[in-house]
């Protein structure tokens, strides 16, 4: 009876090992955003495929030992800042173009770029916590002759914070939906896939830290919250103004962390983006109104500056 006892408890414990890698590798390998997967969607590939066509470099930057896939375009605006676009969690630059068109005409250069693990990349998403020191590589290779403005969205948002936070050169951060901690659109992700998730989802978070820095900079599960990781914290050491976009109907992060960064910020400000959901504030109409309005009236004021 012992003996069938210890093998079940031992097969419980190599499924619940198997579900927890299996985890990890579904946060770290998140689907790939390309130009074959935006075209097989009957959507723009790259900018000189927008309705109205961009001129635009492709260049490569080696941060960490990964191949960075970055797509750097010249905006209209000559005494305009440079605007550094950073996608979300499996997302990609193919979806973030959309912004092209309103930041080519604020912006002297709009320079968008594929996180670890995503589009044209070469590595594996680390869901923040390395991603920020390939951001900091990007901006010194953009170069501070002109100000910086750096826009995120999702998990690009925290990675525009924690780089706004530790560059210089930087006069803007605009955010949208962000999150304070990792293990709130993780779960929420992998609810929505119906993915285990209890007694699951914190060891592979803390994996993925681990495994990605060598050093413990995953959620701390006694306290149940990630210390180096939160975003509210980070966004109190912004020397820079920060706008954070938030959809009030946005079920994958909450909007309570989009006002709790916001209010951290010395210089933090929130608008709230009536029926906006975590996918559709660049594509509902009255969304995107809210969007450009805000995103003009911000970068505008700071070429008057």
């Amino acid at each position: 009876m012992l003996g069938l006892l210890l093998l079940l408890a031992i097969g419980a414990m190599l499924y619940w090992l198997m579900l927890v890698v299996l985890t990890a590798r579904t946060l770290t390998h998140p689907p790939r955003q390309t130009y074959a997967s935006a075209v097989s969607r009957g959507q723009f590939g790259d900018p000189s495929e927008l309705d109205e066509p961009r001129d635009f470099e492709t260049w490569i930057i080696d941060s960490q030992g990964r191949p960075l896939s970055v797509w750097d375009v010249r905006g209209d605006a000559q005494d305009g800042p440079v605007a550094i676009v950073t996608h979300g969690w499996a997302s990609g630059k193919v979806n973030s173009i959309r912004r092209l068109p309103l930041l080519a005409g604020l912006c002297s250069r709009v320079v968008f770029w594929d996180m670890p693990g995503h589009g044209e990349s070469g590595g594996r998403c680390t869901l923040g916590v390395q991603e920020t020191d390939d951001l900091l590589a990007i901006i010194e290779r953009v170069g501070v002759d002109r100000p910086i403005v750096l826009c995120g969205s999702s998990m690009g948002s925290g990675v525009s914070i924690s780089a706004g936070a530790r560059a210089s050169g930087v006069a803007q951060v605009i955010v949208e939906a962000p999150y304070r901690r990792a293990p709130t659109p993780a779960r929420n992700v992998m609810g929505f896939k119906r993915a285990p998730v209890r007694f699951v989802l914190r060891p592979a978070l803390a994996y993925v830290g681990l495994a990605a820095s060598g050093r413990w900079t995953g959620p701390d599960l006694s306290r149940g919250q990630d210390r180096p990781f939160d975003r509210e914290i980070l966004a109190t050491k912004l020397d820079c103004p920060l706008l954070v976009l938030h959809g009030d109907a946005d079920l994958t992060c909450p909007i309570e962390d989009g006002r709790a960064i916001a209010q951290a910020s010395p210089q933090g400000r929130f608008v709230e983006v009536p029926g906006g959901t975590h996918q559709n504030l660049w594509k509902d109409e009255a969304c995107r109104a809210i969007m450009v309005r805000e995103y003009t009236n911000v970068i505008t004021a700071l070429v008057g500056s």
